[in-house]
């Protein structure tokens, strides 16, 4: 199947309004052929006074030469204004389109999609790339058809007046056409990929930096301690020196021959006019001076209407790379769970180009009402296996139930309704503390926000805000810390209050007296509810009914606390290792010295 260009998919997004962008290229096209018109009247002009010299009293049409010049020059003006409306309508229109349905489409597939590819990444991917396709709807392309026409007319008034000159000026233009060719071909088209590439590379390992800039400043760290971000851009700057200099000479050989056509019709005025040129070859050669500067503009649109096209072809294949992921298969009979039992039967999964699985093999059963965690050192599979219980991925064998049902045959509303996670680095948006809780369930009333946010234990927090549970976090200065942000976020799941909870280091920030009110909320908050920890600090979840020890993906032990301590495996170990952390204290031979 041929690939479809990126003109044909435009139009599909574009739609009706797809008749106005090509209306906008005929009208730029005329525009172009008008402009051509006042050049006429100025070899016209040119002719009188030649005529009439030395007694320029005689020159009765320079007057109405000049006029029909400007009028003609104000016909092509309007019409390229017309041209410039209907290629803008019809380019926000697109953009726009492309937009709204990346951006559906999005809330179609799997959570986990947006933490592998990384939000920087897409939000460059769904703004710049759709911006790129209005530059180029709304200016390049009518600029193109104008370039295009451009060269006809152009071609009619070179041969009509003098051949000779006509043909002579168009050697450098063929000459640039050549060079052209060169700088926008297909290694062209590779290297804007990897300009794009490098781009949004960066763009993502920025976000990154910013997110971790209380990290940096509370370990006085620098950039190059982020070395994923500094490498991003030492990538990015040995591409754009390798790309300068890749162009350094044909650029330079392009500009110096599209503004040298001059110097060809100089060289033919002493071959032509060498012996004593008559008048009607000056006047051709004076005109041929004045109206080949146009060659040089209509180059330099066609090269820079080909670079943006080049860019909309990588921007296209950007917006198909999100387009062509396929969105978790839905049941066309959605099942309800009949409880908030989770069951792991045989359930393995592997990241995209991972070289080995994350959880492999796993088989376990959560009761209704029962509280395990899931413990074991980083990469152990714990955050992934949480996950897909709540179908942030799909598994890649095995199964996953919830109240007796595959999270595959339950609607994506319904089982957004029965999971609900809080997580270790918790987000709340640029809008009202009020409105961040109400997330959780968007009908609730301000009462029950209210009353959320104190069984969180949020009451203080409130109360020190100027405007209560109406202050805008982030705006004026206004913030809140790690641990307050984590109890915001658990005031958020209590007023969901879905029958699954799963706690991912729901206390990783939280300062002494935070954790404290972080523990008395995710008492009131757990309840009779089914609930997953995941955690590293190991007092936290000594009272669970089931710890599940992951090591490399496997469950390598389970059991409750005692029993696991009488085992002396690795829980045993782990718990040994996380006293002697928490008692740790500096001696007092270190603190002299």
């Amino acid at each position: 199947m041929k690939a479809r260009s990126s003109i044909q998919q435009l139009f599909e997004y574009a739609g009706k309004y797809k008749y106005l962008t090509i209306s906008s290229w005929v009208l730029s096209a005329l525009s172009a052929l008008a402009a051509l018109i006042p050049f006429y009247y100025i070899w016209k002009i040119i002719q009188e006074v030649l005529r009439v010299s030395p007694d320029f009293s005689k020159a009765e049409g320079v007057s109405h030469y000049g006029w029909m010049a400007v009028l003609s020059a104000t016909v092509s003006m309007l019409i390229y204004i017309g041209a410039l409306m209907c290629s803008h309508i019809a380019a926000f229109h697109v953009q726009t389109k492309i937009r709204i349905t990346a951006m559906e489409h999005i809330l179609t597939l799997p959570l986990g999609f947006l933490d592998s590819e990384g939000t920087g990444r897409i939000r460059k991917i769904v703004n710049e790339s759709s911006e790129a396709t209005e530059t180029y709807l709304a200016h390049q392309l009518p600029d193109r058809a104008g370039a295009l026409a451009t060269p006809f007319g152009l071609l009619v008034l070179l041969l009509v007046f003098d051949w000779r000159l006509g043909l002579l000026s168009l050697i450098p233009v063929i000459l640039a056409f050549l060079i052209m060719g060169m700088m926008t071909g297909n290694k062209m088209k590779k290297k804007m990929e990897e300009y794009q590439n490098s781009l949004g590379e960066m763009s993502n390992e920025a976000v990154e930096y910013v997110r971790g800039i209380p990290v940096v400043k509370t370990f006085g760290q620098s950039v190059f301690s982020f070395k994923r971000f500094k490498a991003s851009i030492d990538n990015y700057e040995k591409w754009v020196i390798s790309y300068t200099k890749d162009l350094r000479i044909p650029m330079v050989c392009y500009t110096t021959i599209i503004n040298a056509v001059f110097a060809v019709l100089i060289g033919a005025a002493f071959a032509f006019g060498g012996n004593g040129a008559d008048s009607v070859f000056l006047l051709n050669l004076m005109f041929y001076i004045i109206i080949t500067p146009i060659i040089t503009v209509t180059l330099n649109k066609i090269m820079f209407s080909s670079e943006e096209a080049m860019i909309v072809e990588d921007a296209m294949k950007r917006i198909n790379s999100i387009m062509e992921r396929k969105p978790f298969s839905v049941s066309s009979r959605p099942q309800e769970p009949a409880d908030s039992s989770i069951t792991f039967k045989n359930v393995s999964f592997c990241y995209e180009n991972a070289a080995k699985d994350a959880v492999h093999n796993v088989n376990l059963d959560i009761k209704a009402g029962e509280h395990v965690a899931f413990v074991g050192p980083s990469g152990g599979g714990k955050t992934t296996l949480a996950s897909l219980a709540a179908r942030f991925f799909d598994v890649t064998e095995g199964e996953i139930t919830i109240g007796g049902v595959n999270v595959k045959d339950i609607s994506a509303t319904k089982l957004m309704d029965t999971v609900s996670f809080v997580f270790q680095d918790s987000k709340l948006l640029k809008m009202s503390i009020l409105e961040n809780v109400r997330m959780g369930r968007p009908d609730a009333d301000r009462e029950e926000v209210a009353q959320a946010l104190k069984d969180a234990q949020c009451w203080d927090i409130i109360e020190k805000l100027p405007q209560g549970m109406d202050t805008v976090i982030g705006s004026k200065g206004t913030y809140v810390s790690g641990g307050e942000a984590q109890r915001i976020s658990i005031a958020r799941a209590m007023l969901k209050n879905a029958p699954i909870l799963i706690l991912d280091e729901a206390t990783a920030f939280a300062d002494p007296d935070n954790e404290s009110k972080v523990q008395t909320a995710f008492a009131r908050l757990s309840g009779s509810k089914t609930v997953i920890m995941i955690a590293h600090r190991l007092s936290t979840i000594t009272g669970v009914d089931t710890i599940y020890v992951l090591k490399d993906g496997c469950i390598e032990e389970a059991g409750n606390h005692e029993q696991l301590l009488e085992n002396k495996k690795s829980y045993a170990h782990m718990w040994s290792a996380y006293n002697e952390s928490v008692n740790w204290k500096i001696g007092k031979e270190a603190v002299k010295a």
